[in-house]
């Protein structure tokens, strides 16, 4: 199959949407599909305002045209709503290509966390921006059913995956984290005031070091206000496996994720995770910690909206049961998922194409 995929998040960024989508290309590519990836590297950029490290294409649609136009796909992905989704829908519309969609980021959500304006405000405009979509991709069965409601519909599921072979129990634990004392807190993401961290580095859990790993415009303000608590700035690869290794409890404070990535590679490392019973870490953990289907032998974590009472309840788990929980997320799985969707919607498009007028 021949795709094209608009984002508006790529390398450098450091978050799951780039993850994401450079793990389901290189699979996809392995199965022999052919891919064309239209990315903010390849047009003239602007800082986003407030977020300098995210670019954003500066009128991007004669170039969106071009490319789209030589490469001629069977029909257009568009992983993100800013201005290269916004082209690249535009191009499918003129030209009569099928696109999908994904709704990895509540922007409204993000948008009032920093402007101030009602999230409601925001919502028409999603609604707009997915609107002719065959399939709009969702990693979980809640905020599958939240966009349904908010009339968001034709939701596809595609769930998420982690490299097992990396992110592991076995191995070594970051050095500047196993010499410090009591229970081990920790956090790994985008340092950014939606991210809520200010809920888990003011959660009193006594004796507890908390860390954070990661970097992003809120950093600097946080190191100054919270002098007690490691921050170790972003890491990949192994030195990211060996601070996960290290904690004993994963927390994940954020009201706004739509999956959260992090968590899973959390569990993967088996450390249990306590974090809010929202979109997101109930899709992973289930209401009891038990797993989305209830069946694991004992809890992989807590979730409750008091979030100091879900930590000190998540540091009685086990790291087997988390490790459990972990390893039933696959890459391979999730990419059946991606393509199912791709491709059920390039056969609805033909069907529809061949029904007389």
């Amino acid at each position: 199959m021949r795709i094209a995929i608009a984002t508006d998040a790529w390398f450098p960024q450091v978050n799951g949407v780039v993850r994401t989508l450079s793990t389901t290309v290189k699979h996809l590519k392995a199965r022999g599909w052919e891919v064309l990836m239209v990315t903010p590297d390849r047009f003239l950029t602007v800082p986003m305002p407030g977020y300098a490290s995210i670019p954003l294409a500066v009128a991007p649609w004669l170039g969106m045209r071009r490319m789209l136009d030589a490469f001629a796909p069977d029909l257009v992905h568009i992983s993100t709503e800013g201005p290269l989704g916004w082209a690249a829908r535009g191009w499918c519309l003129s030209r009569g290509v099928p696109h999908t969609t994904a709704f990895h980021t509540r922007f409204p959500e993000y948008a009032e966390a920093r402007t101030g304006i009602s999230a409601e405000r925001f919502w028409p405009f999603m609604r707009r921006f997915h609107r002719h979509s065959r399939a709009v991709l969702t990693a979980t069965r809640s905020l599958s059913d939240e966009l349904n409601g908010r009339g968001i519909v034709r939701t596809r599921p595609w769930s998420r995956g982690i490299d097992h072979a990396l992110f592991r129990p076995e191995g070594e634990r970051h050095r500047s984290m196993t010499a410090l004392p009591g229970p081990v807190l920790l956090n790994v993401g985008r340092v950014a005031t939606e991210k809520n961290l200010e809920a888990f580095l003011d959660a009193p859990v006594e004796g507890a070091s908390k860390v954070v790993v990661g970097d992003g415009p809120a950093l600097e303000d946080l190191k100054r206000r919270y002098p007690q608590v490691t921050f170790l700035g972003a890491l990949s690869g192994e030195a990211l496996a060996s601070a996960y290794r290290a904690a004993d409890c994963f927390v994940f404070p954020s009201l706004t994720d739509t999956f959260g990535l992090v968590v899973i590679e959390a569990l993967a490392c088996g450390v249990p995770v306590a974090a809010y019973p929202v979109t997101g870490p109930i899709d992973i953990l289930g209401s009891a910690g038990l797993g989305v289907d209830g069946d694991l032998p004992a809890p992989a974590g807590a979730l409750g909206y008091d979030l100091t009472a879900a930590i000190v309840q998540a540091l009685t788990a086990r790291r087997e049961d988390a490790a459990r929980l972990g390893a039933r997320f696959s890459w391979a799985k999730a990419t059946d998922q991606f393509a199912n969707a791709l491709q059920g919607a390039v056969i609805d498009e033909h069907r529809e194409l061949a029904v007389p007028a």
